[in-house]
């Protein structure tokens, strides 16, 4: 009764804990608008301003169906310019854009089409997976090594979008190799108050998110820990052993009896007959090998030996190990042979004894 009332004290402990945890939890709010918040004030993917710039690059938290559709809505009604570099592409972009990419290529460095103004070679990097423009996609980036189309520029509606296998073109390392710098002007455009837009929201999702300190910042995530540290606590506190403690016995040696007595055992409880007869034969030929001087392999020329040196012993062996081949042998039988063997075999302690 003590051990149950102090696990229902534990118990009704963590349970306050967790409610005190949720009930001082931040409400729905995010003071840093941050767009991995789900709070009202938190951060929402809705597309830029008309007539803007708007960089996707590489998404880590893909695009649902209704965010790629308001994004293609927004380049062909609102004028929208989208540049989207992405390795692997993400699966509604490609959907909605009409994006096809297959294969691999070499990469970098890219031959730049004339629609480009003032680029002729752009670096980038390795490996690729090449873009399938179709007729309306006209290429503005070709692989040097094998003519593989790294980036294609389309007329929709009012609008345009760039669509770059190789994202590293445009990134900060890459900007001033070859004419990657001018490739970016182009996309940006003439006009000095075009708005320029970098998507951060499909950003949001990385294996950092997945991290103790994440969820830990979560109202949930904290109730759960308190919960945890309640019942370790709980543990620690009524832990106790089970009885007292029992010492390892030391280990003694076994002597050759003991060794024989199991070994006999096992052989019993498995009915080894045959195994058993067998070894008992094959120590006895070796017993008297070695009292006859005799070599006991091979094993033909060592009965015929046998049989011209010691033609008593030989008869006695040989009417043993006939007796242990008989059907229907018992233990009794191969306790008998087994007697006479060890006389066979030692005949000198037989006449101490």
């Amino acid at each position: 009764m003590r051990g149950a009332r102090g696990w229902i004290l534990a118990a009704a402990i963590a349970a306050a804990i967790a409610i005190a945890a949720y009930a001082v939890r931040p409400q729905n709010d995010s003071p840093e608008h941050s767009s991995n918040s789900d709070a009202a004030n938190g951060g929402t993917f809705a597309p830029p301003a008309p007539r803007s710039v708007l960089f996707v690059f590489t998404p880590t938290s893909g695009y649902t169906a209704g965010e790629a559709a308001q994004l293609y809505a927004w380049v062909r009604n609102d004028g929208g310019v989208l540049v989207y570099a992405s390795e692997q592409g993400d699966p509604e972009l490609d959907r909605a854009f009409h994006v096809a990419r297959g294969g691999t290529s070499g990469g970098a460095p890219y031959d730049a089409s004339p629609a480009l103004d003032g680029a002729r070679t752009v670096d980038g990097g390795g490996f690729i997976q090449p873009l399938q423009p179709a007729d309306a996609q006209v290429t503005i980036l070709r692989s040097k090594a094998d003519g593989a189309v790294a980036g294609y520029s389309e007329r929709i509606g009012s609008g345009r979008v760039v669509v770059l296998a190789d994202p590293l073109v445009l990134c900060n390392g890459y900007l001033d190799k070859a004419d990657n710098g001018t490739l970016l002007a182009d996309l940006l455009g003439s006009a000095a108050s075009t708005p320029v837009v970098v998507d951060e929201y499909h950003h949001g999702l990385t294996v950092s998110d997945f991290a103790p300190q994440a969820w830990l910042t979560t109202p949930w995530g904290a109730a759960l820990l308190w919960l945890l540290i309640a019942v370790f606590a709980g543990l620690w506190l009524r832990g106790r052993r089970f009885g007292p403690l029992v010492e390892r016995p030391a280990e003694v040696a076994r002597s050759d009896a003991e060794w024989s007595v199991a070994v006999g055992q096992l052989l019993r409880r498995s009915s080894a007959r045959s195994v058993t007869v067998g070894l008992l034969a094959s120590a006895t030929e070796r017993a008297v090998a070695a009292q006859t001087g005799l070599a006991v392999q091979p094993r033909d020329r060592f009965w015929n030996a046998l049989w011209v040196r010691a033609p008593e012993t030989a008869a006695r062996l040989a009417d043993v190990e006939l007796s242990l081949h008989r059907p229907g042998l018992g233990e009794r039988d191969v306790l008998e042979a087994a007697r006479k063997l060890h006389e066979i075999a030692h005949p000198a302690s037989l006449g101490r004894r």
